[in-house]
């Protein structure tokens, strides 16, 4: 056997071969430099990727990727917008069938899109040296505004009192932190018992929004037309009939239930 086609015990094995440079039209070579990217940033924080491996991934030399981006943080900006555009994409969703149903299904896309994201999502949000500078800043800021516009659009409201805007920044909010613990939770070499599955995290943040709303309702009375519509399209097998079942279930237990009908039949008014 011939010395080229075999290594001695020991010897470092030969580097993989990077993938043939291209000649790509300008627009061309910067998609897919951004695209290229976007897959390293998804899975890697920022700090950790370098000018070095993305032009070998996109089969390009680090001078022509400086060619294109003044530097790591302008690609990483670059990218970062457009997985923006994908993510504020995810809330849009057709205004039919069953409110709750429609969010579970725009929470369904989220999760899939924090769970494919996990290293960049997170650290996109949480923001550092690296990753936190005015330009993610404002992306992140678009797509909560995004985020916010469609979820209150399905709400059907003519004008959504600030409670109601507050209730929904709120849980968008909430979304982004849940989220963020549970991929650290996925992350963790130790499983802890009672770790959500994806469906049930879902299900879980559609059904506190239904719980936020109701809050909402209780201060602001005016609302409750437009609840009533909104309770009449639901089905028991949907988000907020689980949720409905579940509490019932709770109020079946004797103690709980006289509990709960003592708080909601208080003998002085001087509560908050």
């Amino acid at each position: 056997m011939s010395a080229s086609s075999s290594s001695s015990p020991g010897s470092s094995p030969a580097p993989a071969p990077r993938p043939p440079r291209r000649r790509l039209g300008v627009e061309q070579r910067r998609e897919q430099l951004i695209a290229v990217a976007l897959e390293f940033f998804a899975k890697q924080a920022p700090e950790e990727v370098s000018i070095d491996e993305i032009a070998a991934a996109a089969g390009a030399s680090r001078p022509l990727v400086y060619h294109y981006f003044p530097g790591k943080q302008g690609l990483y900006e670059e990218a970062i917008r457009r997985a923006g555009e994908q993510l504020a994409g995810l809330f849009e969703e057709p205004h039919e069938g069953p409110l709750s149903e429609r969010l579970y299904r725009v929470m369904g896309r989220y999760l899939g899109f924090v769970e494919s994201h996990g290293p960049g999502f997170a650290a996109l949000l949480r923001g550092g040296p690296a990753s936190s500078t005015p330009g993610t800043g404002a992306v992140i800021d678009r797509v909560r505004q995004a985020a916010m516009d469609q979820v209150i659009s399905h709400l059907d409201l003519p004008r959504p009192s600030v409670r109601v805007r507050l209730t929904v920044r709120a849980w968008i909010a909430n979304a982004e932190t849940t989220a963020l613990a549970w991929l650290a939770d996925q992350d963790d070499p130790q499983p802890r018992a009672g770790q959500l599955t994806r469906q049930e995290l879902q299900l879980r943040l559609v059904q506190e929004f239904v719980a936020m709303l109701l809050v909402s309702l209780s201060y602001e009375p005016e609302l409750l037309p437009a609840f009533r519509g909104f309770f009449a399209q639901e089905r028991p097998q949907g988000p907020t009939g689980l949720l409905v079942q579940r509490l019932a279930g709770l109020l079946a237990d004797p103690e709980l239930a006289g509990q709960a009908l003592r708080l909601a039949t208080p003998d002085d008014l001087t509560g908050p």
